[in-house]
């Protein structure tokens, strides 16, 4: 007859420890898998519900249309109206003045409609809207760089404006991208008087539609207006797609938290085999007890179940507390990058997905060891100390089917089902070759010549000893190494893409919207202050792609359904130039350069990324349209760009006869001599903005500055996020020696009666740890470097650059730490009484 549950429960209540003293394994490998999902999912859940619930803010409208270089049509306006209402307004880089000094900011000039949603808070506390007349609200940054103070004036251009507010909270700030210079925020007629709009110049045009029904369906309308103006070159953004470059990153950080927590889970799950198994072998007497007065399996397992369920529901609260408490920390690090709350964030759903995965991973590890214990006799486990007990095929269904419960949950639950799949049949595919590892290791070791010192040949045969709790060890070492390669690999290569995708040397100045007919005297004012300065102009203008491919049977990039993969040069306008010799830094690769001044057939360099990506070939031809005006070019060449080198960069270069008649401006780059003076510096820039007040500076060192605070803001959140794994692998890592230290107390015991040292066994137990960790370092370092490539390459589409020494030296603190904690492990044993574990056994 069974016990009445009742009767379990007290029978569980009475042997569980209040401090889960032999269950606390399982608790902390519960806790921080729990903690990890729990966390994971309420920092995406909340940030994916911001830019949701804030999209109208984040861009300023429903949806919103981008033009370069002009203006809308009156066709284009109306067009726009029968939506709902439209505010427009331009957006440029320029150059800010006074008597004393320059500074190059973005200027925004806004209509009296902006801002349709969200609210322009200033530093005064004022809420405000546009600015009129000539008055600016200004960045502080802007007004330090000036050197001025609210009520002053200053110029842009040939304008006067007054500072009348500094800008504390601007509401669509995400939604315009990555800024090369502090806001200045002006009436929308400003860059008309400041000349600012002259033809050729580059400058975008915005312009932004509150529906009349809120229901409409913005992209319905994005299609409608792509179809009825395909040459116009619209670049369309709507409030679902708010900032691109945002919900790009959310969507990196996801998957890759994804990652992490998946990784957490196998880690945690091996951690739970090896405690349930560890805490009841140390309960064996009980259940032989139990069994000797009459209590049948399911009591036995109905006893133990309750004691880990409690460790588990224990675990998985506090790691979900932990969770949410830890979840502004990652909001901080993502601060400016995302829009995320930065308080304490509650996630229902995300947090049940979270305490749903603990539990059912403590079912599917903590099954096989429990139902093994229930199907043998009293005897059999009280012998188990010496004789180890057979394994239960059987038992292995249950675990078999907690862990398909768990594949089935993620793969229900995740925005990238073959991702998580991938990753799970990655997580099989190691555990499989840990398992098969373990095994070769075992023969291996049965295989080799005995050495001739004791020591070494006491740790070889621990190895492959039966009952030799080696396979858990190879599994627990594996993934526990694996984790810090991991952590080492991913931050170490976003570092080594930090050094090079933002190169440390770079052209002092960027300058745009150089007038053709000014170029000698801009060389002129540069050298007279700077002759040794190194000067690059070219042509620049703005196209669209709007055809592409053979001459009989063209792509039209409007009746496409999506952009291809890579094929990037096809969204909206981009920047155009044309050449007569290859452009320093390139390659061509294919085709051939045309002559100079060649007046032939329009013709037209490729990059050759983007020529792959869309099919191109040479002897292919590519429509653009500049200014509604359509050209078309056969496709000369293809070239190989080398788009870190912070030049002059374009996918697509011309022949001179293709697009020299359409307006356009020069754009330049300035070099100055190593050690320039900082207020010669000043003055040129000075001087730049009194000769020529259309043309605009960027200062590359403050663009540098502000890429490398991005990339390390990335660096951070992935670092805390890898941490966990980690974590997780230090407390299987620890868990695992544990309960090798529990089965080896016989052994230990036995040594000492035979007269062993103190030091002797310490030395056996670093010797077979050592062997262990050696071999294992290297399987780590597979594992963890293939995981950490993936994360890299294909998750945030960075170059993989890691730094070996630095992986390899993280690597060998690792196994460092598992012989530390071997050491730390075996110091019990010394202190345990050999009278009394001989009577426990």
């Amino acid at each position: 007859m069974s016990l009445p549950m009742g009767t379990a429960w007290r029978i569980a209540r009475r042997d569980l420890n209040a401090r889960f003293k032999g269950l606390r394994l399982l608790l902390v490998c519960i806790f921080l898998g729990t903690a990890a999902l729990a966390a994971i999912g309420t920092l995406t859940s909340a940030i994916e519900r911001e830019l949701e619930s804030s999209g109208q803010e984040l861009l300023g409208g429903d949806l919103e249309v981008e033009v370069w270089q002009r203006d809308l049509t009156p066709e284009e306006r109306a067009a726009l109206a029968e939506y709902g209402e439209v505010s427009s307004g331009y957006r440029m880089q320029a150059m800010a003045s006074t008597p004393d000094a320059a500074a190059p900011i973005e200027l925004k000039a806004v209509d009296a409609k902006w801002p349709m949603f969200g609210t322009l808070t200033l530093t005064d506390g004022r809420k405000v809207g546009a600015p009129g007349g000539n008055d600016a609200w200004i960045a502080q940054t802007a007004l330090e760089r000036l050197g001025i103070k609210v009520g002053d004036s200053f110029k842009v251009g040939t304008a006067t404006l007054r500072v009348a507010g500094i800008i504390a909270d601007e509401p669509d700030r995400l939604s315009e991208g990555f800024q090369l210079g502090p806001t200045i925020i002006v009436a929308q007629d400003v860059p008309a008087k400041a000349g600012l709009l002259q033809p050729g110049a580059l400058y975008q045009s915005k312009h932004r539609v509150a529906f009349s029904n809120p229901a409409r369906d913005p992209e319905s309308v994005e299609e409608a207006l792509t179809e009825a103006y395909p040459t116009a070159g619209f670049d369309i953004r709507t409030r679902d797609r708010a900032s691109p470059g945002a919900d790009r990153f959310v969507r990196q950080m996801s998957d890759f938290l994804t990652l992490v927590g998946l990784a957490a889970l196998v880690i945690a799950g091996i951690g739970i085999a090896g405690g349930v198994s560890s805490y009841l072998d140390q309960r064996r007497a009980s259940i032989a007890t139990l069994k000797v007065l009459g209590a049948t399996s399911a009591d036995i397992v109905r006893v133990y179940a309750l004691q880990i369920g409690v460790a588990a529901l224990v675990g998985s609260a506090l790691g979900l507390a932990a969770g949410v408490l830890v979840t502004p920390l990652l909001a901080g690090a993502l601060q400016g990058l995302l829009p995320v709350e930065s308080g304490f964030i509650i996630a229902p759903a995300a947090l049940a997905l979270a305490a749903g995965y603990g539990l059912l991973v403590a079912f599917a590890f903590a099954a096989a060891p429990l139902l093994r214990a229930r199907t043998f006799p009293a005897m059999a486990l009280m012998r188990s100390g010496i004789v180890p007990l057979a394994r239960d095929r059987r038992a292995l269904l249950a675990t078999a089917l907690g862990l398909a419960a768990i594949c089935a949950l993620a793969l229900l639950t995740t925005a990238q089902p073959m991702l998580s799949g991938g990753f799970l049949i990655g997580a099989g595919a190691a555990l499989a070759v840990l398992a098969g590892l373990g095994l070769a290791i075992q023969r291996l070791a049965r295989s080799l010549p005995r050495p001739r010192n004791p020591l070494l040949r006491s740790a070889l045969a621990n190895i492959h000893r039966p009952g030799a709790p080696t396979g858990a060890l190879v599994t627990a070492l594996g993934f526990g190494l694996a984790a810090f390669v991991l952590l080492a690999a991913v931050q170490s290569a976003i570092d080594g893409n930090i050094a090079q995708r933002v190169p440390r040397e770079a052209p002092d100045y960027f300058v745009l919207d150089v007038p053709r007919d000014k170029e000698p005297r801009f060389f002129q004012l540069i050298q007279q202050d700077f002759p040794k300065a190194a000067i690059r102009t070219v042509p620049t203008m703005r196209g669209a792609v709007i055809a592409y491919g053979p001459k009989d049977s063209m792509t039209r990039v409007a009746d496409l359904a999506e952009i291809p993969e890579g094929a990037w040069a096809l969204r909206g306008e981009r920047g155009l130039t044309y050449a007569d010799t290859p452009p320093e830094g390139n390659r061509v690769t294919q085709g051939q350069w045309w002559s100079p001044f060649h007046d032939g057939e329009p013709l037209v360099s490729v990059d050759a990324d983007f020529a792959n990506a869309v099919g191109l070939e040479v002897g292919d031809y590519l429509t653009i349209a500049i200014l509604g005006v359509e050209r078309t070019a056969r496709v000369a060449n293809l070239r190989e760009i080398d788009w870190e080198s912070m030049g002059f960069n374009f996918a697509l270069v011309f022949s001179r006869n293709a697009i020299q008649d359409a307006p356009h401006n020069l754009s330049a780059t300035i070099d100055l001599p190593e050690g320039a003076d900082t207020a010669a510096r000043g003055a040129l820039l000075r001087a730049l903005v009194k000769e020529m007040p259309s043309s605009s500076v960027i200062e590359v060192g403050g663009i540098l500055v502000e890429a490398r605070k991005l990339l390390e803001q990335v660096s951070l959140a992935t670092l805390a996020a890898a941490a966990v794994t980690v974590l997780a692998g230090l407390a299987v890592l620890m868990g695992a020696i544990a309960a090798a230290r529990a089965a080896r107390t016989y052994d230990t015991v036995m040594l000492r009666v035979l007269g062993a040292s103190r030091r002797q066994i310490l030395l056996l137990q670093l010797a077979e740890y050592g062997l262990l960790a050696g071999v294992l370092a290297l399987v780590a370092l597979g594992l963890g470097g293939g995981l950490a490539w993936v994360v890299i390459t294909q998750l945030f589409e960075f170059d993989w650059l890691p730094d070996w020494a630095e992986v390899l030296g993280v690597l060998g603190l690792g196994v460092a730490l598992v012989l530390a904690f071997a050491l730390a492990g075996s110091l019990p044993l010394l202190r345990a009484k050999p009278a009394r574990a001989l009577r426990e056994l």
